[in-house]
């Protein structure tokens, strides 16, 4: 792996490191500016009673403090810290980012370019340095050469390795036509060559687009963001309306029971910041930043912060069949005679047939009859045989040996070719191919000369666990849809075995556009994955659209997720990230309002014991004095942000199970620790208050 990717990758390991601490601290002062604190309401009001208990301590210097300045200063430092650690939050959750880009710009870096003179191998070369590349120019790239410039191959097959860009050591291919013709700058070609169209100008490269996204700190707020946000602000406004009657109702109420004090200025804006949610105002913008920085870990770019938000409502996956549900790759999984024939000997002629096939079913049908029969691989020169290629004409492949020909392919094209010969086609034969193709399978007919042996057995073989994972999917409320080319006889049988909710056959751009917009005229969110430039308009579609790495330009520019991997049944990790994101933020939310409890213990009782004294009855954590019992509930209203930020950046570990025990879990865990954990927490700080005689 190389060192960029390394770097990428290392926050897996760590939440944060050293050197993104230390900005982290940096950043969190430079954010104290107006226009910055002014984008959060709730940390906003905090900020400006920060302000407001300054001007008092500075007052109380002069000597006409409203209360002892020792007291006020206390209380005014904590303030600050509130709003420190919130900025502090933040900070963190941008640094990693800020450290993710870095690690993606050292692969950007100018490197030498072979720009031919016309568009064709072998043609004149001039050495020209990346930067100096633009859009349309044509390059020969070699082995060992770093491709200078994101591009489309239009000549030549190579092997690229592409660790720089996704983490992954294996290389894969490139070649001129298709799906597997686009390339990044930045990566390298390990063997041969291609001759590649430059299609980004300097600038606007993969990479330059990766680095612009993973910086964007300032994102749009989604609309789940936005609705906690008017929540949040919506308590505040009550909070602060509540807490603006009290003085006038504690100076009336001294004046009619003629005893106490009235409270203070410094104690209403303690009261203040204890009672808003400053816990989850101060950690919105860290979690929604951090979930970002999840899917960046999990080699995604998120070209949306909507997307992220929007994966976690999804309620419908269309996932493609090859290569997410299925291997890929047809596999020989049976072997049919014809009658009279062994299955020795239809393996043994198969085998034949396919030891110069270099296709993923000609290999596996030599596994298959070396495992099962026991047929060892024979030396295809000690055989003087002839082999004959597959062509899409004759739609069968084979080999010519010691004068006998050898044949296996598409069973209507192995028909022709023996009642050519004069032969006939067994009828047993027919109705095996018939069989085979209704469970979805692909019957491949062996013969040797104008004699039928029998089919071989082809299967689009299902991934492992793949059922158990849309099973799960299910158990989230999420139905699964399976597109495909193939024929709807071939789609249902595959569809049954993997465990999907429906299938779409025959599959057309159309009707993948089509089948979208269905589900979403009935309210359903739905998510995509493709790679293909024919996957264009459906990804153009889908509320979350994941386009794989190695497809074309045309859907990557169509996602609004890009998957470096290539993996498309990473799907699901995302639409798990994106319920993460908004379970960790109710989970937050709903403590936030929860740990408030304890404070209506420890601060009410404090603003108005002299005043009214049966409110001591409420002092029920037996807090040493009202100026302590007011500083406590400040020094963990501020420390909890701190205490909070590692489950905010990690996120709360998400499990699929339904809404209502969700909910259940929610409030046990968070609502129930919410009340609990600041009673605790409160009575240690002044324990240690006054243990430090400071209260």
């Amino acid at each position: 792996m190389t060192t960029a990717s390394a770097a990428t990758r290392s926050p897996r390991h760590a939440l944060v490191t050293r050197s993104i601490l230390r900005r982290a601290l940096i950043d969190a002062c430079a954010k104290l500016l107006p226009q910055h604190q002014w984008r959060n309401p709730v940390m906003f009001v905090v900020y400006l009673g920060s302000i407001l208990t300054t001007v008092l301590w500075i007052q109380a210097l002069a000597g006409h403090g409203e209360a002892p300045a020792g007291f006020i200063l206390a209380v005014t430092l904590w303030l600050w810290f509130t709003v420190l650690f919130a900025n502090f939050a933040e900070a963190i959750a941008e640094g990693r980012s800020k450290a993710q880009a870095a690690a993606l710009r050292s692969v950007k870096r100018d490197v030498l370019a072979k720009k031919l003179a016309a568009p064709k191998y072998g043609s004149t070369t001039t050495t020209v340095g990346s930067s100096q590349l633009h859009k349309g120019d044509v390059l020969l790239v070699e082995a060992g050469d770093v491709i200078p410039a994101d591009g489309e191959v239009i000549e030549g097959v190579a092997s690229v390795d592409e660790s720089a860009i996704t983490g992954e050591s294996a290389p894969v291919i490139r070649e001129a036509g298709g799906d597997f013709s686009s390339v990044t700058g930045g990566t390298r070609v390990l063997s041969d060559w291609l001759v590649v169209r430059v299609t980004s100008d300097p600038g606007h490269t993969f990479i330059d687009r990766m680095i612009a996204m993973v910086e964007s700190a300032r994102r749009q707020k989604t609309p789940n963001e936005i609705a906690l946000l008017i929540l949040l602000v919506g308590f505040t406004l009550v909070f602060l309306k509540t807490t603006a009657t009290l003085l006038p109702y504690s100076l009336y109420s001294v004046r009619v029971a003629k005893a106490g004090t009235p409270v203070t200025i410094t104690v209403l804006v303690a009261l203040l910041v204890c009672l808003i949610p400053t816990t989850i105002g101060a950690l919105l913008s860290a979690i929604g930043l951090a979930g970002i920085g999840r899917m960046l870990r999990a080699n995604i770019i998120a070209t949306s912060g909507r997307a992220v938000e929007a994966a976690g409502d999804v309620d419908t996956l269309l996932l493609d069949k090859t290569g997410t549900i299925t291997l890929g790759n047809r596999q020989a999984t049976g072997i049919h005679p014809a009658p009279k024939v062994s299955e020795h000997e239809l393996a043994d002629a198969a085998q034949l047939a396919s030891l110069a096939d270099e296709t993923p079913e000609g290999r596996s049908i030599v596994v298959l009859a070396k495992q099962r029969y026991g047929l060892r691989e024979r030396d295809v020169h000690a055989l003087g045989a002839t082999f004959v290629h597959f062509s899409a004409k004759t739609r069968m492949s084979g080999v010519d040996l010691n004068g006998r020909q050898i044949r296996k392919g598409a069973a209507d094209a192995m028909q022709a070719w023996v009642e050519d010969r004069g032969a006939q086609y067994p009828p047993e034969v027919t109705r095996l191919v018939n069989d085979i193709a209704r469970r979805g399978s692909t019957p491949l007919v062996v013969a040797v000369d104008s004699r039928i042996l029998g089919v071989i057995e082809l299967k689009d073989v299902v991934k492992g666990g793949i059922r158990e994972r849309f099973s799960e999917l299910r158990r989230m409320g999420i139905r699964t849809v399976m597109i495909t080319g193939d024929n709807k006889l071939t789609a249902a049988a595959i569809a049954a075995e993997a465990g999907v909710d429906d299938f779409l056959a025959e599959a057309t751009p159309e009707a993948k556009l089509a089948l979208i917009r269905e589900h979403q005229k009935q309210g359903r969110l739905v998510a995509m994955t493709g790679d293909g430039t024919n996957d264009a308009p459906a990804l153009a579609q889908a509320d979350v659209a994941v386009a794989m790495n190695t497809g074309t330009q045309a859907a990557k520019e169509a996602g609004n997720l890009v998957d470096l991997d290539s993996n498309p049944t990473k799907l699901i990790e995302i639409v798990e990230t994106g319920k993460q994101l908004l379970i960790t933020r109710g989970a937050l939310t709903t403590f936030s309002i929860a740990n408030d409890v304890s404070k209506y213990f420890a601060v009410v009782p404090a603003a108005f014991a002299t005043t009214y004294p049966q409110l001591g009855a409420l002092n029920i954590m037996h807090l040493a004095t009202p100026q302590s019992a007011i500083l406590s509930a400040v020094i963990f209203n501020a420390l909890i942000i701190v205490a909070l930020i590692p489950l905010a950046l990690r996120g709360v570990r998400y499990r699929a199970v339904g809404a209502a025990r969700l909910l259940r879990d929610n409030l046990l865990i968070y609502g129930v620790g919410g009340v609990i954990a600041p009673f605790i927490g409160i009575k240690l700080i002044n324990m240690a208050l006054v243990w430090l005689r400071l209260a």
